[in-house]
């Protein structure tokens, strides 16, 4: 009797090991960098010059080099105090002021946009890798780059399936803490600010607008996972995987319930079809919450855009959500793009040249949005 019991418990020993290597196996293959969008490397003269132009994808924050841009390019930091149950953190961020400021600017300050990278991404490979100082410096917008601490995630990843984030907790009253101190430190347009992200940067871009609306004019998301489901590490992998399910719906309807004043969030949501990390099911489910909390019911205006005969752009469909004129909810699904910044620097990681530009994309849809 106490060989078969010893017998039966290295058996499930055994299997538990076995169950605990898959479940790492999993968790490695979505959080790693897919294979398809890691840079190539090039062997390049070992110059001082050929080393701080060249990006690297896993360079430490301060070796990333940033295309020079005529604004300003500022790094700094904000110090949360210790809450209940939390100690004091510093969060380090970057700032980009641009030098081309519209005459509107000139009255009511700057329009802000603030951008939260993926996981295994530091905030200026984001910056880099998105391009997104080149477009805002045209556009004339300042853009705020928090960085999310190893010591809170080791592949800094932001936690947007944790269910104290979602309900506004977390790291959600750091960041708006850190963009109430950019507000008073520089001129910017309080009915101007925007929020946007890639995937869980993405995850965490759409908790912070929902649970502070008022604040925020409108967000993007690329390549984001449905908001409000998961609630832990393994619960995240099936979102990302699966979606949401039931759970999508009661989700939204939780946030008017939270806020019966809810103002409305105007959304571009931005998704590759070939996305095997974030599938495409989040998108579909993303889309849905927008009607909702946007209070949608027409159908959408479908456009379809073919392939660039260069290749440079990717066929993709932009689903438009209006009421009366104004256009509250876009969805651009791409063909053939996988889980990557659209139209981004190749050279990092989570960026892909083809396609068309989804900062250009975003900061156009922006422009359309502030708050009364």
């Amino acid at each position: 009797m106490k060989r078969a019991a010893s017998s039966l418990l290295r058996t499930l020993v055994r299997s538990g090991k076995r169950q605990s290597r898959s479940v790492s196996k999993i968790v490695t293959a979505l959080f790693a960098v897919p294979a398809a969008a890691k840079p190539k490397r090039k062997r390049k003269p070992a110059t001082k010059v050929a080393r701080a132009a060249t990006p690297r994808a896993r360079a430490s924050p301060a070796a990333i080099h940033v295309p020079p841009s005529p604004g300003k390019w500022l790094a700094s930091h904000f110090s949360a105090p210790p809450g209940i149950g939390t100690p004091a953190r510093r969060m380090s961020y970057w700032l980009y002021l641009p030098n081309n400021r519209p005459e509107d600017t000139q009255r009511k300050g700057l329009p802000l946009l603030v951008m939260l990278h993926g996981c295994q991404q530091t905030a200026t490979q984001f910056a880099q890798g998105t391009r997104m100082n080149q477009w805002a410096e045209q556009m004339g917008y300042a853009v705020l780059y928090p960085q999310q601490l190893v010591s809170t995630h080791a592949q800094r990843c932001w936690k947007w399936y944790d269910r104290a984030t979602q309900e506004g907790g977390g790291d959600v009253p750091i960041i708006v803490g850190m963009i109430d101190k950019v507000m008073t430190q520089y001129a910017i347009d309080r009915s101007r600010i925007y929020i946007a992200g890639i995937s869980a940067g993405a995850g965490m871009a759409n908790i912070i607008a929902l649970n502070h609306p008022h604040l925020f004019a409108a967000v993007g998301l690329h390549s984001g996972p449905v908001f409000g489901a998961g609630h832990n590490t393994i619960g995240a992998l099936g979102v990302m995987q699966h979606g949401a399910a039931l759970r999508a719906d009661a989700a939204a309807h939780e946030v008017l319930t939270r806020h019966p004043q809810f103002p409305g969030m105007p959304a571009i949501l931005i998704q590759g079809a070939g996305d095997n990390v974030v599938r495409p099911i989040n998108q579909i489910q993303l889309a849905r919450q927008s009607q909702l909390l946007n209070r949608l019911s027409a159908a959408p205006k479908i456009t379809h855009k073919p392939q660039g005969r260069s290749g440079r752009h990717n066929a993709h469909q932009l689903h438009d959500f209006y009421e009366g004129r104004k256009l509250l909810l876009r969805v651009a699904h791409i063909a053939d793009l996988e889980h990557a910044w659209s139209g981004g620097d190749p050279a990092l990681a989570f960026n892909a040249k083809a396609g068309p530009d989804a900062s250009k994309m975003m900061l156009e849809f922006f422009s359309r949005h502030q708050r009364a």
